[in-house]
């Protein structure tokens, strides 16, 4: 079983990580009384494997000393149990920034103190815990792809990779539109095969279909505009932390034409390194 407890800072992305730390598959829990650590691992490995990967957020807030933290650590060590500490900082302009920015209060601030005062304060109260880290981390110019990026990499050993799901989904308008669709693209204004009689029962999966869909060139510049446009939109996603995103492709009755267009549109976007998932949400209807 592995562990990671998430701490550091005051404002440098402790939610944020814990958040990435999820969407890499580790079921996290924010602000558990360091006490329970140990009750709460043996709860995981009761559980036969579900709980294989734990991230565990903690912060000054869960106490005036870490000494109970790094008891709790031994304990689980003594578990069989592999923990790591990830230890988030940013520089003192940057965490001031951030508080400025979103008018919340520092939770060690007392009457009448200034944030630099006391995010000084925050850092050398902290400095125990640092030292014991097996990660530091200064999000101070990381966006929240550079930081999924470093946890990834560095930490996890995983290359570079696009880390974003892209799911494209063919649908009818008839139907209603999927309402986790990111983006709708209608190409209803394409000939319709479903007025050809032998393709009328067939799907955009059969060749016949696929091949008078394409042999339009309308449907040719189609895609030679929306590439572009998904080449400079998708990347602009990931570097702001998106995780997933769903392209809708709508026509008619979403049997034809949105069927064979968004298993072209899914072969050039696996064509840039995506992991790209297809469904077709209304096909036998």
């Amino acid at each position: 079983m592995q562990i990671f407890i998430v701490t550091g800072l005051s404002g440098a992305g402790k939610s944020r990580a814990a958040d990435i730390l999820e969407d890499l598959g580790y079921y996290c829990v924010d602000n558990l009384p360091v006490a329970l650590f140990p009750k709460f691992v043996e709860f995981c490995i009761s559980m036969s494997g579900k709980y294989e990967r734990v991230a565990l957020v903690t912060d000054i807030r869960s106490g005036d000393s870490f000494t109970p933290l790094f008891e709790a650590l031994e304990t689980i060590g003594n578990m069989g149990c592999e923990s790591r500490i990830i230890f988030l900082e940013a520089d003192v302009e940057a965490i001031i920034r951030r508080y400025k920015e979103s008018r919340r209060r520092h939770p060690l601030a007392e009457e009448g103190e200034s944030i630099e005062r006391v995010v000084n304060r925050e850092i050398e109260k902290l400095t125990p815990v640092r030292e014991r880290a097996d990660y530091v981390i200064n999000t101070s110019e990381l966006s929240i792809n550079d930081l999924k990026q470093m946890l990834s990499d560095r930490i996890f050993g995983v290359e570079k990779v696009h880390s974003m799901v892209i799911s494209v989904t063919s649908f009818g308008f008839k139907f209603g539109m999927p309402i986790e669709a990111d983006l709708i693209f209608d190409v209803r204004f394409l000939p319709n095969p479903y007025y050809v009689e032998e393709l009328r029962e067939k799907t955009g999966l059969d060749k016949p279909v696929r091949d008078y869909v394409f042999g339009f060139e309308h449907t040719t510049l189609f895609l030679e505009k929306l590439y572009p446009l998904l080449d400079f939109l998708v990347p602009g996603y990931i570097e702001e932390g998106k995780s997933s995103l769903t392209i809708g492709i709508g026509c008619t009755g979403g049997k034809h034409r949105s069927t064979a267009l968004s298993e072209e549109i899914a072969k050039h976007l696996r064509s840039h390194g995506y992991h790209v998932l297809v469904s077709h949400r209304d096909i036998a209807k």
